[in-house]
């Protein structure tokens, strides 16, 4: 079976509910690709920030070589994309949260909302 470039890039989802399962993995980073306003009104414990446009821009710098990446937006999409430039950049293991905080919420895992500064 012959396969092309465009299929060899599988994306692995998981749901809310696995997440943190595989966030108790030692290797693993949790990435939230989310614009700057968004993160603040609400990310999951031990997120890292790159917003999307950031992280197109210099992946290599954003993505840790040899980590277990697992990409977060608001609702799935987001994360999605920044997931296949990974896998494209050849990073290993790579995984997109289906439905996003938005799914994580519902789940019952909690949000950290940041306050404004003083």
């Amino acid at each position: 079976m012959a396969s092309s470039a465009i299929t060899d890039v599988m994306v692995a989802t998981i749901s809310a509910s696995q997440l943190p399962a595989l966030l108790s993995q030692p290797n693993a980073v949790l990435i939230d690709v989310r614009d700057s306003d968004e993160w603040a009104a609400g990310h999951l414990d031990g997120a890292r920030s790159v917003p999307l446009d950031q992280l197109r821009a210099d992946p290599d710098r954003e993505l840790p070589a040899g980590a277990t990446l697992v990409f977060i937006c608001a609702r799935g999409a987001r994360s999605l994309t920044a997931a296949k430039l990974a896998e494209r950049l050849g990073r290993d293991t790579v995984y997109s949260v289906d439905g996003g905080t938005l799914a994580c919420s519902r789940a019952g895992l909690p949000l950290i909302s940041q306050r404004a500064a003083a």
